[in-house]
């Protein structure tokens, strides 16, 4: 069995400030590669891990484009949800999102929180833990740990898209160490979130992969150096092989990142910027993402976790609800 696995393609309409080509087309020039990949490679599922659009509500004619190419691949789609693809970081709002429309189509075939099985001279349980708000909490280490194997299937692959990494990251974000769920009985565990991702890991027999977001939003000096990839997993009887494939049709950095702003405006700079491409790349206030811009302003403004804990909670079900919060 050959799985060709990529995550965090963030398909937008809008140029990312950071960017100085056209996004739009770059983003499908990388999946028609894909296609071409999964011929080449005799690719007989593929995985994806998230944040497959940059935002829950983008266009009928962005989604139009993509379900074609989708429907192109000769091969199966698996996904998981990440925190751009719902409304208030609730999987729950699947359903009104066009990601949730792909799959109630049966263009992509969602995993969330389900045990599927793959079957191609191997049988392979796939499972998946969506996002969530908070899932990289100490307390919720089960959703990166999988315990229970069905016994008939060789091996077990779970997909996450939570802030899984292979080194400690700042302390003040929550994240997941790669050896914190050593005890998974998953063969292959899969991360998305992070972008820049990290080296394949192999470990007592198990492996963990992040071959970090296929496109590139930020213009920091890591991502204007990363090279975009793609991992090719091989599954026989016999073992694992895992192999990164990087996408020639990704241009250096330095070609397609503009790092002209950040280096004359510094720290505010950035903030204006950042502000900046939230309302243009909104039709009005209502397409604001409102839980992101509540836990920015909580944060820049010490604002008493309870308070914000409450404000949190009541935007969450305002958005699951249907109602008008702005």
């Amino acid at each position: 069995m050959n799985i060709l696995y990529f995550t965090d393609t963030h398909i937008r309409g809008t140029n990312p400030k950071n960017r100085l080509d056209n996004y739009y087309e770059t983003v499908k020039t990388k999946f028609n590669e894909i296609k071409e990949i999964i011929d080449q490679e005799k690719i007989d599922y593929v995985l994806h891990g998230g944040d497959l659009f940059d935002r829950p509500d983008v266009s009928v004619s962005i989604v139009s484009d993509f379900a074609k190419i989708f429907q192109s691949f000769n091969a199966p789609v698996y996904i998981i949800s990440g925190n751009h693809d719902i409304f208030g970081h609730n999987p729950d709002t699947l359903n009104r999102t066009m990601l949730g429309l792909l799959c109630n189509i049966g263009i992509l075939n969602l995993v969330n929180n389900k045990k599927i099985i793959l079957e191609k001279d191997v049988r392979v349980q796939l499972t998946g833990s969506p996002y969530t708000y908070s899932m990289d909490d100490k307390s919720k280490i089960n959703n990166y740990i999988v315990d229970d194997i069905d016994p008939t299937c060789k091996y077990a692959i779970h997909m996450t898209h939570g802030f899984l990494t292979d080194k400690p990251f700042i302390k003040e974000v929550a994240h997941t160490l790669v050896e914190d769920i050593m005890s998974t009985k998953a063969d292959i565990t899969l991360g998305a979130h992070y972008h820049y991702g990290f080296k394949t890991i192999h470990k007592d027999g198990k492996y963990f992969l992040n071959p970090g977001a296929l496109m590139r939003i930020s213009n920091s000096l890591a991502e204007i150096k990363r090279k975009p990839k793609v991992n090719i997993i091989e599954l026989t009887e016999e073992g694992i092989s895992v192999n990164d494939y990087y996408l020639k049709s990704a241009k250096p950095g330095e070609v397609v990142m503009d790092r002209e702003e950040i280096e004359r405006h510094k720290f505010k700079g950035i903030k204006i910027a950042e502000f900046k491409e939230i309302i243009d790349s909104s039709v009005d206030f209502k397409n604001m993402d409102i839980f992101d811009l509540l836990l920015k302003i909580s944060k820049d403004n010490n604002i008493d976790e309870n308070v914000k804990s409450e404000a949190l909670k009541r935007v969450e079900q305002a958005q699951i609800d249907g109602a008008d919060i702005y």
